[in-house]
């Protein structure tokens, strides 16, 4: 549970520096494309993949190509549905994707789900809707477009699916360092031709090196979220729903106390229920 919540603290720590990066003035899809390429150079020095001897036959390609295409898709179709759909309804579609990652953990990797982890998820997955609905009043009676659904409906998908395609990358053995690297690259290498093709630039220096710096605890939130998957290889659920219901435990926390949010009683309730899921959680892992 420790690199599962060390991956949650570094998730939660990137969407605040990515929130105020963005009210000082700075371009986050520059910032996005540029923290693969200190992500790739971590991914190098951590995991010291063999690229020399890379095998053209043994490599999954479509993995590496499929994830890094996903990485930065993901995030433009995130920034879509926040101004289609909102921030709350973009919240909930992001998070409640840990609904289909389960459904992966019991149906692909045949996961078997005991009382005590089926409470825990539950409860966590009831803590979620608690707190993000507990902030959904501004947004009562807005209505949705077909951009807002159809946005929704791929961050709700996309996220799940990043989930269940790291977790298979953890099976690859010695490919796995290997494939982790080449993602890399190949998302930093997609999302620079994008942004060159459609804004004729590759950057500013400013968002070039706070790309670079977001890119460190970007990787070590993939870094440890995948080694959680390989330690606690036969239970993705508990990694994929304990991931999810921590990032908006710690999120919510940071919301209270850095940007002064008011708390709720919906959102204490959440908190509460949250904290005795991870407790649930952690405890399926110790018996």
């Amino acid at each position: 549970m420790e690199l599962i919540l060390a991956a949650a603290c570094c998730s939660v720590v990137i969407s605040i520096l990515l929130k105020l990066c963005k009210a000082k003035g700075f371009d986050v899809l520059q910032m996005i494309v540029w923290n693969y390429a200190s992500a790739s150079v971590l991914c190098f020095l951590w995991f010291k993949p063999d690229l020399q001897h890379i095998s053209v036959i043994d490599t999954p390609w479509w993995l590496i190509v499929v994830l890094g295409m996903l990485l930065p898709s993901i995030f433009l179709c995130l920034a879509k549905s926040l101004q289609y759909a909102g921030i709350i309804k973009t919240e909930i579609a992001q998070r409640l994707s840990v609904v289909l990652s389960l459904l992966a953990a019991f149906f692909i990797f045949q996961e078997q789900f005991n009382g005590l982890k089926i409470i825990g998820i539950g409860l966590g997955i009831s803590a979620v809707l608690s707190i993000l609905f507990s902030h959904q009043t501004a947004a009562q009676g807005q209505p949705f477009s077909k951009q807002g659904l159809l946005y929704l409906a791929l961050v709700w998908c996309g996220y799940a699916l990043i989930d269940v395609l790291l977790k298979y990358t953890t099976g690859l053995g010695v490919q796995f360092a290997v494939a982790l690297n080449l993602m890399f690259i190949c998302a930093f290498i997609l999302s620079l031709a994008y942004i060159a093709m459609t804004t004729k630039t590759a950057g500013s220096s400013q968002n070039i090196l706070a790309g670079l710096g977001l890119g460190i605890l970007n990787f070590a939130n993939i870094a440890l979220y995948v080694k959680a998957h390989m330690l606690l290889k036969d239970t993705p659920a508990i990694v994929f729903a304990g991931m999810n219901i921590l990032v908006v435990i710690l999120g919510t926390f940071s919301g209270l106390m850095l940007f002064k949010e008011k708390l709720k009683p919906a959102t204490a309730f959440g908190l509460a229920l949250g904290l005795v899921s991870v407790i649930c959680l952690a405890y399926t892992m110790s018996v």
